[in-house]
């Protein structure tokens, strides 16, 4: 057969081009999309030759550089902090009126009025609960989102959901998402630090990076069962060998390592590798220093409540959390675990962890402002669901609510002194803009600077992202 396209005897027409050569225009086509999805990806890829937590720039103008996230494990209850329900109050005792939930975690009985007051706050005039005076009194920096869902009424897969986006699989956290698209300002600490975690109910997954270059997952700090005052990072000091000797262990390695690279495939994991061993001592340079609070005012001490042993624990990671970003750490989180799962016991449980913590939520929050690092920093606080309005255990307690609840955000580009979304009547289900936290996840993002559907990496064939397919940016809290 013939492949010649033409002849000079014998000029083909276009209909004949077009015939011998239309399979052609297909892979041309593939071609160009293939060519713009590498360069997209290239665009935010840590897997690019060089350190893969090299600064790295946005998708489009960012409102936010970092984020800190304050973790209260075991759910507050909404309804008793920043979900102000006037029929609750009047209704106390009486049947909930609507059907409940099919699925329950556990048996409540009748509406159950909160043991404290709301008041008005700021020029706002947000009501916030009497359990937060001192936040309270920062009501005009605050977004409170009263219409939070999520899909599962169990600690645990709840809080994989909060920190990964699923409750059911092994995934990176959204500290892992923000370096794998941003990297990290500071090349002598880790992007991401999660300050005194729990190691239940998710574990080391809720701050992992899953299929994620290594280099992403969260550095800890401690753990909840430590007070924060005797926690150090792990490894990051090396007692037996002067760095002048670590230098030549680490080139050693470095050169072993990059044989083996040039013997084969790339190898992100070895990369990642080689970069986290560097990372290491680089970090001796700094993280010491600022894990050292002793040089801070004793004003800066008073504002965070460090010399109250009630709030000196919290105090600590809020103060903590500031130095860390203000050294050019992008995402860092605190947790306050494992304390807020009153099922019964409510107002002694509820006035205990807010005392522990309202304080020195109030002091980073001014600290941030006085510094003009809020107006960059993105602050978000919140557990994994809310609390029944319903009462539990003797009428003292409340059980599992994930169809309708509050976190807040401030600082980063939010506007201030606002409720978005509401809860019916008595506060049970997300009834008005409703916020999946699908939805919290995208927007977070796009404080970043982000666009969540093109934050992806591709794994076993098909891409991954934080939303998965999911999630919409509530734009409305943006300012």
């Amino acid at each position: 057969m013939d492949y010649a396209l033409s002849t000079p005897s014998q000029p083909l027409t276009r209909r004949e081009l077009l015939q011998r050569a239309g399979t052609g225009f297909g892979a041309l086509a593939l071609a160009a999309l293939m060519g713009q999805r590498c360069q997209l990806t290239a665009t935010n890829s840590p897997l690019a030759p060089g350190n893969p937590l090299a600064e790295r720039p946005p998708h489009f103008a960012p409102r936010a550089k970092r984020i800190i996230f304050l973790f209260m494990h075991g759910a507050p209850s909404h309804v008793d902090t920043f979900d102000y329900k006037p029929l609750l109050i009047r209704d106390h005792g009486k049947p909930f009126p609507y059907a409940k939930p099919r699925v329950q975690f556990n048996t409540t009985s009748k509406l159950l009025r909160p043991p404290w007051e709301f008041r008005r706050y700021g020029e706002s005039g947000l009501w916030v609960s009497d359990l937060f005076p001192h936040v309270g009194r920062m009501a005009d920096e605050l977004c409170i989102i009263n219409s939070m869902n999520t899909d599962n009424v169990v600690h645990g897969n709840a809080s994989l959901q909060l920190h990964t986006g699923t409750d059911v699989f092994v995934r990176p956290s959204m500290g892992a998402w923000v370096t794998y698209g941003l990297g990290t300002e500071n090349q002598n600490l880790p992007g991401y630090i999660t300050i005194s975690p729990t190691y239940m109910q998710g574990g080391e997954t809720n701050f992992g990076s899953a299929f994620l270059p290594p280099t992403h997952q969260g550095t800890p700090i401690g753990s909840d069962q430590v007070p924060i005052k005797d926690s150090v990072i792990r490894y990051v000091e090396n007692t037996r060998l002067p760095r002048d000797l670590q230098r030549v262990q680490l080139d050693l390695i470095a050169e072993l390592n990059r044989a083996q690279q040039a013997r084969g495939a790339a190898d992100a994991h070895l990369e990642a590798r080689i970069q986290s061993f560097e990372l290491a001592f680089r970090m001796q340079i700094e993280a010491s220093d600022l894990m050292d609070i002793a040089g801070e005012s004793k004003a800066t001490l008073n504002l965070y409540g460090i010399n109250d042993p009630v709030t000196a624990d919290f105090g600590q990671q809020c103060l903590l959390a500031r130095r860390f970003i203000e050294k050019g750490v992008r995402f860092v989180q605190c947790s306050h675990s494992y304390k807020w799962d009153q099922h019964s016991e409510l107002r002694r449980g509820h006035s205990k962890n807010a005392a522990e913590i309202d304080k020195p939520i109030a002091g980073l929050l001014r600290d941030l402002k006085s510094r003009g690092l809020l107006e960059e920093t993105l602050v978000l606080w919140g557990g994994e669901f809310g609390r029944t309005p319903t009462g539990e255990g003797g009428s003292d307690g409340r059980d599992h609510d994930p169809w309708g609840y509050s976190m807040w955000l401030a600082g980063g580009g939010v506007k201030g002194g606002m409720n978005y979304g509401s809860t019916d009547d008595y506060g049970f289900y997300a009834v008005k803009d409703k916020v999946h936290i699908h939805d919290l996840h995208a927007t977070l993002l796009a404080f970043m600077g982000l666009d969540h559907e093109r934050l992806t990496h591709r794994y076993a064939g098909r891409d991954f992202r934080l939303t998965d397919v999911h999630g919409r940016v509530v734009n409305e809290i943006m300012s």
